[in-house]
């Protein structure tokens, strides 16, 4: 998977389909000379010397016309010759801010490690090779190891970076990129998901222009305005052709992600941990470790992108044992009951979810402490017995024997200041001392950095997990940092506020996770505020969004899937008028958009009449029938070849290619339209296909070069599904 060829001083790094290659300069200097599709070729020297040289830049080490500014490096810094936005920047005691890494050495090793207190892409020794490269600063005596990470066969490279001072005198991070690629090359589009609450992971792409173009989160998550991913593509690329190069952040805090292109017409691209508001000391011997990038290149356009991504996260990011597992399908009391429920109602819309064939309960906020409103208990994790009707090991063991499985709500990462918690303990919150602390959803944040509060909170949940037979968790995190500010932490130690809040984090799931391993554990911030690979290592499904209206979840969705796959997003169907919008949509159009991802629902199944009963138990049936196909099939986005902003579809295909599984909704009806058909993609043309609602058998061919006949709309907001079974195959055909 990696080569070094000494002769002509080139790192290889290849996949089965990728080619990543460094070139190690006379300077000691460390250049990309390529990425994209695999070639089969020792030197490629001539790249960085064929450079033609720009005016008014400076020479490097005495060297005529040997200008770094346009050498297209794998970590630059600033000021020395480059002008450019660096990878690191570095500050010293003694005040100076320039550092000069070169390489020292560098090793190949089978396998891959855990990186120290972050999630991380794993896979066995097999599947897995590792170049790690030291450039050192002969002055200043630090260290920096870039480790890439090759996955052959699912077509990866993962790039993590640590710093170690060997020096007597501290060292001073203010910014650590995790992956910086240099492009000779301008000629791209920018794409990124942007949004906001209700509203995330709505895909952007713009041409990119000289300057910086990025994407960031200050908010002390991956944030629900932008997503740690973003991707190069070719302008004329989309879902099926041309060149993308995506990077992806396996982080859960602030983050920066961004394009630079120069005034000689290179691109800069880079991710890591946002430098804004971020300063780390790293004393004589200590580590830093910056969290993961994932590079994914695709000469298929975005769907392969996609592709990739998503079977990488499932096979490798995911660390729980429900990564291959079918999910269930859930009904969570929020939108139901909000927080007014008893016993009786809980166990009533159980008793009506088992009916339907819902097979998992989620009890969500409400349960614990005095808590009949969001104003207090947060920290409080003890059953509310009156409320509950008994204890909740009494309400489980109740939901357990209607036949259900028994699920429950945290928000384990807050405290209200109305609450036994925050009386005790208010220098656990995240504050500023001497200032008046903002609240926000009636709420402070716990200062995950000081070890007492993460033992509190393993304490905490683990004692309601081990009190009841409960087998999922909704972990929540309403509210983004203010006030940042630490009691725990030295007062030259408060800009390592934000990330030490994420390794605190990380430190919690990874106790929680280990010591309930047969848990199913739901990332949610206020929907879909940080879902990001992160947070996918512990826990394999997220909440994608709070708005669960049909029409705007089709957005939602279509963004998320760019990055990550159907089996981590959970989509539900909700009551009309939706509560977050006020729209009114068929139940079978919502349905048709939920079962994109993880079927659940979030209505009092007891106010639905017969007929919608009759409804959701057949939406249900019919799940179960595709779940396999629809959570660990390959996941194909069909807008590309309807041409259609009023319409959205998508297809699963079985990874034994025998099923498919097709969703298409019509925004808006329109006067006087003739449908078009819906061609689709990624299948073999001879294969024979049964369309199950007509019985008629179409060859993968017809399927793809002139498609299925769509209806004609006659309302807003129609849907269709259709599943197709492979039934043989052209070729045996014409031989019998």
């Amino acid at each position: 998977m990696i080569i070094w060829n000494q002769q002509h001083h080139l790192f290889h790094l290849q996949t089965n389909e990728t080619s990543f290659v460094l070139q190690l300069l006379n300077t000691k200097h460390v250049a990309v000379v390529y990425w994209g599709k695999k070639l089969n070729t020792s030197s490629l020297s001539y790249i960085v010397n064929d450079i033609k040289r720009a005016s008014y830049l400076s020479d490097t080490d005495l060297i005529k016309d040997f200008k770094l500014e346009q050498i297209p490096q794998i970590f630059p810094s600033f000021g020395n010759t480059d002008m450019r936005t660096p990878a690191f920047e570095f500050d010293y005691e003694d005040g100076s801010r320039i550092t000069d890494l070169r390489y020292k050495k560098h090793s190949i090793k089978k396998g891959k490690k855990k990186i120290k207190g972050l999630p991380t892409v794993l896979a066995s020794e097999l599947e897995v090779e590792t170049l790690e490269l030291s450039l050192v600063d002969q002055v200043k005596n630090n260290e920096v190891i870039l480790s890439f990470s090759v996955f052959e066969n699912y077509n990866t490279i993962t790039e993590s970076v640590r710093v170690v001072n060997h020096d007597q005198n501290k060292l001073y991070i203010n910014r650590l990129m995790s992956a910086n690629i240099d492009f000779l090359d301008d000629h791209f589009d920018f794409l990124h998901l942007s949004g906001a609450w209700g509203r995330e992971c709505h895909v952007v792409r713009r041409k990119m222009e000289q300057g910086v173009q990025s994407v960031d989160s200050k908010r002390g998550a991956s944030g629900h305005g932008q997503n740690p991913f973003v991707a190069l593509l070719d302008p004329a690329a989309d879902e099926t052709h041309g060149d993308v190069y995506a990077l992806s952040l396996v982080y859960s805090g602030n983050f920066l992600a961004g394009v630079e292109e120069d005034m000689h017409q290179n691109a800069r691209f880079q991710i890591g941990i946002n430098p804004f508001d971020f300063r780390w000391t790293l004393n004589q011997g200590e580590t830093f470790y910056a969290p993961e990038a994932v590079l994914v290149y695709s000469d298929q356009g975005i769907g392969k992108m996609s592709r990739t991504y998503h079977r990488l996260f499932i096979d490798c990011l995911m660390q729980s044992k429900f990564n291959q597992r079918e999910r269930p399908i859930l009904i969570n009391n929020w939108e139901a009951t909000y927080f007014d429920f008893n016993r009786d109602v809980l166990l009533g819309i159980a008793r009506e979810a088992k009916e339907v064939g819902i097979e998992l309960f989620v009890l969500d906020d409400g349960w614990f402490g005095s808590r009949d409103d969001d104003t207090s208990s947060l920290g409080d994790w003890t059953p509310n017995e009156s409320k509950l009707g008994g204890s909740l090991k009494s309400l489980a063991d109740a939901v357990n024997e209607i036949g259900l499985g028994f699920g429950i709500w945290f928000e384990p990462e807050m405290v209200s200041p109305n609450s036994k918690l925050y009386r005790e303990h208010p220098d656990w919150a995240i504050h500023v001392r001497d200032r008046k602390a903002q609240q926000a959803r009636h709420q402070y944040v716990l200062d995950l950095s000081n070890p007492e509060v993460q033992a509190y909170i393993i304490q905490s949940v683990s004692n309601v997990l081990r009190g009841a037979p409960i087998t999922y968790v909704k972990w929540d995190m309403n509210r983004n940092l203010t006030d940042i500010g630490s009691d725990y932490l030295a007062s030259d130690r408060q800009k390592e506020v934000a990330h030490r809040y994420i390794l605190g984090l990380y430190s919690i799931l990874d106790r929680i996770t280990e010591a309930f391993p047969d848990v199913l554990f739901e990332s949610c911030a206020g929907g879909g505020g940080r879902f990001d690979p992160g947070m996918l290592y512990y826990m394999p499904q997220n909440w994608t969004s709070d708005d669960t209206d049909a029409v705007e979840r089709l957005s939602i969705q279509y963004g998320t899937s760019l990055a990550y796959p159907s089996v981590a997003m959970t989509c539900h169907v909700s009551v009309v008028p939706n509560h977050q919008v006020g729209r009114l949509t068929p139940i079978k159009t919502r349905a048709t958009v939920a079962m994109q991802g993880n079927l659940g629902y979030e209505l009092n199944l007891m106010n639905c009449d017969a007929d919608d009963k009759v409804t959701i138990r057949k939406q249900i049936s019919f799940y179960k029938s595709i779940r396999q196909v629809i959570q660990f099939g390959d996941l194909y986005r069909l807008e590309d070849r309807i041409h259609d902003s009023n319409a959205h579809a998508w297809m699963h295909l079985s990874k034994d290619k025998k099923t498919i599984v097709v969703g298409y909704v019509q925004i808006l009806s329109k006067p006087n339209t003739v449908p078009k058909r819906l061609r689709l993609v990624g299948l073999n043309e001879d294969d024979l296909f049964e369309l199950s609602e007509t019985k008629e058998v179409h060859s993968g061919a017809e399927l793809m070069y002139i498609g299925l006949d769509l209806p004609k709309v006659k309302e807003d907001f129609c849907a269709k599904q259709f599943v197709l079974t492979k039934k043989g195959e052209l070729s045996n055909n014409k031989k019998d």
